[in-house]
C-alpha cells in the first residue's frame, strides 16, 4: 500500500474537530486544572475561579480586538500605554479639570479611541508598518501619561464608580459580565459577518483583498480604533478595581494580550484565528499563574512555565497545520 492512501486513511479516522488548535488547547487546560486542583484545595473553588475572571477582564477586553488585528497580519504594541494614558486622563479630567465623573469616563474612552485611530490612520495612509508605528506610540502615550500625572495619583472616587470593578451582579463579578458580552459580540462579528470574513481575507492575502474590492484600509482603521477604545474601557475597569489612578497602569499588558491571542491559535502571519481560542488562551495563562502561585511556585518559575506552555502550544499548532495541509 502506498504512503498517500495511508495518510488519507489517517485523516478520515481522526475527527476534524480533534485536530483544531482550540480543542487541543482546551484538553491541555483541562489536564492543567485537574493537576493543579489536586495539588491545592483552594484552586478549584468557585470563589477563586470567579476572582480569576475578575482579574482577567482588563487584559481580556483588549485581547478581543487584538485578535482582529493579528488576523489581518498586524499588531498593536501601544495598548498598555493607552491604558495608562486613559487612566490618567480619567482622574485628571475629574479631579483637576472638574468634569463630572460620567463625562470624565466618556472623555477617557474618547481619548482611547483617538489614540487607536492615530495608529490606524498612520498605518493605512502613510504605510508605516504596524510594529514600528505602535512601538513609537507606546513610548509617546506612556510619556504623555507620565507628563500629565507628574507622578501624582488620583483617589477618592464616589462609591458608585467602584461597582464595575469590585461588586458582583447575580453572584458574578460585574466586570466579568462586561467581558462575556464583549466575547459574544466579538465572536459573532468574526464568525458571522462580512466584516469578519474581510479580516481573514486581508490576513490571507492583502493584495488580493484589495483587487477584490474589499475596503482594506477602512477595515484596518476600524480595528485599530476599536483596539484603542477597548484599552480605554479596560483603563476604566482597572481604575474602578484598584481605586486609584497612576501613570504606570497597563505596563506589560501588550505582552500578556499578545501571548493570550497567539496561545489561542491566532497566527502572527495573519489569516488564522478565533475568539474562542483567545478566550481559552486567556483562561490558561491566568489559571496557570494562579494555580502555580497557590502551590508555592515563585514568580520567576511561573514565567518559565508559562513560556514553556506557549512554546509547546506553538509547536502543536504547527504540527496540526502541517497535518491538515497533508505535508
Amino acid at each position: 500500500m502506498s504512503e498517500v492512501p495511508l495518510r488519507h486513511h489517517a485523516k478520515r479516522v481522526v475527527p476534524w474537530w480533534l485536530l483544531r488548535h482550540e480543542t487541543m488547547l482546551a484538553l491541555i487546560l483541562l489536564i492543567a486544572l485537574i493537576v493543579l486542583g489536586s495539588m491545592n484545595n483552594r484552586f478549584l473553588t468557585l470563589d477563586n475561579l470567579l476572582n480569576q475572571g475578575r482579574l482577567t477582564t482588563e487584559v481580556g477586553l483588549i485581547a478581543l480586538p487584538m485578535t482582529f488585528i493579528i488576523i489581518t497580519g498586524g499588531i498593536d504594541l501601544s495598548v498598555g500605554s493607552i491604558v495608562g494614558l486613559c487612566a490618567i486622563l480619567l482622574g485628571y479630567s475629574w479631579k483637576v479639570l472638574g468634569f463630572p465623573l460620567p463625562l470624565a469616563i466618556c472623555f477617557s474612552l474618547l481619548v482611547g479611541a483617538a489614540a487607536g485611530f492615530l495608529n490606524g490612520i498612520v498605518i493605512t495612509r502613510v504605510k508605516v508598518p504596524p510594529l514600528i508605528m505602535t512601538i513609537a506610540t507606546l513610548a509617546l502615550y506612556r510619556g504623555l501619561a507620565e507628563g500629565i500625572s507628574q507622578a501624582r495619583s488620583v483617589r477618592g472616587y464616589p462609591e458608585w464608580f467602584y461597582f464595575i470593578g469590585q461588586e458582583n451582579f447575580f453572584g458574578v463579578p460585574a466586570q466579568l459580565w462586561l467581558l462575556l458580552i464583549a466575547i459574544v459580540v466579538s465572536a459573532i462579528v468574526l464568525d458571522r459577518t462580512t466584516f469578519g470574513r474581510t479580516l481573514y481575507a486581508i490576513g490571507n492575502n492583502e493584495t488580493a483583498a484589495r483587487f477584490s474590492g474589499l475596503p482594506v484600509d477602512r477595515v484596518k482603521l476600524i480595528i485599530y480604533t476599536l483596539s484603542g477604545l477597548m484599552a480605554g474601557l479596560s483603563a476604566c475597569v482597572l481604575v474602578s478595581r484598584v481605586t486609584t489612578t497612576r501613570s504606570d497602569m497597563g505596563i506589560g499588558y501588550e505582552l500578556d494580550v499578545i501571548a493570550a491571542v497567539v496561545l489561542g491559535g491566532t497566527s502572527i502571519f495573519g489569516g488564522v484565528g478565533t475568539i474562542w481560542g483567545t478566550v481559552i488562551g486567556l483562561a490558561m495563562i491566568q489559571l496557570l499563574k494562579n494555580g502555580l502561585a497557590l502551590t508555592g511556585v515563585k514568580g520567576d518559575a511561573t514565567i518559565v512555565v508559562i513560556g514553556t506552555v506557549l512554546i509547546l502550544s506553538t509547536l502543536v499548532a504547527s504540527a496540526l497545520q502541517r497535518r491538515r495541509e497533508g505535508v
